[in-house]
């Protein structure tokens, strides 16, 4: 065994999906150390990971897939297609080469990975219904979509939307973004769930971890999942520390710990915001 074995996450429902509410996330992994972390956390009792062709690991991430020897339908298997690639035809290929270098006929989540203004929210979303229909993707869903463009990608789409994954943790109000996304059904899947590695120093974090016997990022993990219709994704590739991340199912925070978290939000919390990035909520 690389570690403890933990039981898998419970479901989150959106859309017709349901999806493990703790998944792996392998940005920015890549060679042996990629390949390990995903077959460790198979073992260990994830069946979520996520990847993205703009991460350069989908060869690595199937060797992961491949060495756990489990079963392809026990796996959640989520890639992205980059901003530039989101033109009729080429999303298209871009899925196909993903699911070559994964060794897959099919991933179980397609999504735009960032929105791009030179394309239509009508032609990338209709591309990307197309390879539902075509047996690419299970599911298909956006990533990195404020508001207004999960509105416009949602009146384009033919097949249902799942998801919006993007930016979302205690120091980031994201409430607006998130109650759209309920609003339609559709799952948030955070990125940068613990955030910035101050957040796990904050006091409010530290004195609810110490009083409940547990690590500062499962304070942070077990907000993030509590929360309706909320999936992370955290990334690790130590056994030891993606077994921790996992095991957040057996307590609850109080509604008075909640708040106390989600008040930690401010103005600068925003980590990652490049410069084709969309204009925020």
């Amino acid at each position: 065994m690389t570690g403890p074995s933990i039981a898998p996450a419970p479901l989150v429902e959106a859309n017709g999906a349901r999806i493990p509410a703790i998944g792996l996330g392998t940005w920015p992994m890549k060679g042996d150390e990629c390949s390990r972390a995903v077959a460790s956390a198979l073992e260990i009792g994830y069946r979520h990971i996520d990847t993205a062709s703009m991460y350069g690991n989908e060869t690595e991430v199937g060797e992961g897939l491949q060495a756990s020897g489990l079963d392809r339908d026990a796996v959640f298997v989520t890639t992205k297609v980059w901003f530039e690639d989101l033109a009729d035809g080429e999303l298209q290929k871009s899925a196909e080469r993903s699911l070559r270098k994964l060794g897959l006929d099919a991933v179980d989540l397609l999504l735009i990975h960032w929105p791009d203004p030179r394309v239509s929210i009508a032609e990338s979303v209709g591309a990307l219904c197309e390879t539902k229909r075509s047996g690419l993707a299970r599911h298909i869903g956006v990533a990195n979509f404020p508001t207004r463009l999960v509105e416009e990608a949602v009146a384009a789409a033919t097949e249902p939307l799942i998801c919006n994954q993007f930016e979302n943790h205690p120091l980031l109000d994201q409430s607006k973004l998130m109650a759209a996304c309920r609003r339609h059904g559709m799952a948030t899947v955070s990125y940068c769930p613990i955030g910035k590695g101050e957040l796990l120093e904050l006091d409010v974090i530290t004195e609810i971890a110490a009083a409940r016997g547990r690590t500062a990022a499962q304070i942070v993990l077990r907000w993030q999942v509590q929360q309706p219709g909320v999936i992370a994704i955290p990334k690790s590739a130590n056994p030891q520390r993606q077994a921790e991340n996992l095991d957040v199912f057996g307590f609850t925070l109080s509604d008075d710990e909640m708040a106390q978290i989600s008040g930690l939000a401010r103005s600068d919390g925003r980590i990652l915001d490049p410069a084709f990035a969309p204009e925020w909520d």
